[in-house]
């Protein structure tokens, strides 16, 4: 009996798989799970399976790099290989070499894939798009130098707006290093600031040919452009990654130059309407200030200057003695009011009063107005019209109307 090593028996089987020629390489169908994309390495492990069965499997990164999408849990997928076995832990696999989505292209789901992942993250919000320019001077053009594009482009220029000068960036518009071109022409008009309003785009084509203008990197570029730019890529059907980031989408290369050009024509017939209604504008307004004109220099006034003003002298004298003759009659009726009044006051004065014969008789600092308020021994002063007295009081005598009045008032 002979004994081997575990290492031994994964060897074997390992050169059986190998040594098998159906198993060199096998077409799959299946649907992924367990997915691990490792981004560091590159590598892809998932497992592939069906109803029934299923097997683990692995993409190195010298084959994912070819991905035109990107792998997820639950896609049904096509895929090409060979079954070997993982002599580290005794697991056979399949080792893909290709793999594309199962009923649908690679293209249309990388496609779907980019344009939902960017739309989430809102590169093409309507709320950051900007206005084009209603009157551009210079009209950038980013496309194919030898294409139908800019002959489309150019001709529809000239003859709707050749006061426009056209900037072109000739670049490729498909192909290897097409989508890294693009991307760098949006970005060196905003650097160096040489245009207005951006035409991006080409005549049409099938999904690979149009490829270049679903890269992620140009969506970013567009989206960021401070420029305002219209992406005229392919025909009426035709979309883009770059139509949904771009501020206007336009049907065609030919479509986007209308877009970005007012025609001329119509241009000249809006300032000749322009300079009409002006025209007529200014013209009513001078024949009614000649109208105002004529009314004011046809008045009174205008006609007899001189009239006018000495029927404003007499005017003027007459007021001018009405308001005199006012004046004084209501100064003279003032001066009545003084004078009465002046002889009320002069009625209620002490003074006035002192002068008929009476006095006021003061006991210190107060006047007296009583003579219970006096006792005899006091030493009062008598104040007269001419002068005063200082007396002493012999005796108090009370009259004797002034009991009576008192006792009836009792």
């Amino acid at each position: 009996m002979t004994v081997i090593t575990v290492s031994q028996l994964n060897a074997y089987v390992k050169s059986i798989l190998d040594g098998t020629y159906n198993l060199k390489t096998v077409y799959l169908r299946g649907e992924i799970s367990n997915l691990t994309d490792h981004y560091r390495s590159g590598h892809i492990y998932l497992t592939l399976k069906d109803e029934k069965a299923a097997i683990k499997a692995v993409m190195f990164a010298g084959s994912a790099k070819y991905l035109r999408f990107r792998p997820e849990d639950g896609m049904s997928v096509l895929v090409r290989g060979r079954v070997s076995l993982y002599e580290a832990t005794g697991a056979y696999q399949l080792y893909i070499d290709e793999m594309q989505p199962d009923g649908i292209g690679a293209l249309s789901v990388a496609y779907e894939q980019l344009k939902k992942r960017l739309s989430q993250e809102g590169l093409f919000s309507e709320e950051h798009k900007k206005p084009l320019p209603a009157f551009p001077k210079r009209i950038g053009v980013i496309t194919s130098p030898t294409g139908a594009a800019l002959q489309d482009i150019c001709r529809i220029l000239k003859r709707r707006y050749p006061i426009a000068e056209v900037v072109l960036c000739p670049v490729l518009v498909q192909g290897e290093g097409a989508a890294e071109q693009l991307t760098e022409a949006v970005r060196r008009f905003n650097r160096i600031k040489c245009a207005d309003v951006i035409i991006i785009g080409r005549g049409g084509g099938s999904i690979e040919d149009l490829w270049a203008f679903n890269d992620e990197g140009l969506a970013r570029a567009v989206y960021d452009s401070d420029i305002p730019i219209v992406s005229a890529v392919g025909h009426e059907t035709d979309f883009t990654i770059c139509d949904f980031a771009a501020d206007v989408r336009a049907s065609t290369p030919s479509a986007g130059a209308e877009l970005v050009s007012p025609e001329l024509e119509g241009i000249k017939y809006l300032v000749s309407d322009i300079q009409r209604r002006m025209g007529d504008s200014i013209k009513v307004y001078i024949n009614k200030r000649r109208q105002q004109l004529d009314g004011i220099a046809s008045c009174r006034v205008m006609r007899s200057p001189y009239e006018y003003v000495s029927y404003r002298k007499i005017r003027l004298d007459s007021v001018t003695s009405d308001m005199t003759l006012a004046f004084t009659h209501h100064l003279r009726k003032k001066q009545e009011q003084f004078t009465y009044l002046g002889s009320r006051l002069d009625a209620l004065s002490p003074l006035s009063v002192l002068g008929r014969g009476f006095s006021v008789v003061k006991l210190g600092s107060k006047t007296m107005t009583s003579v219970k308020n006096i006792k005899a021994g006091d030493n009062i002063k008598v104040v007269m019209r001419d002068g005063a007295l200082s007396c002493r009081v012999e005796e108090r005598t009370e009259e004797q109307w002034q009991k009576n009045s008192t006792t009836k008032n009792q």
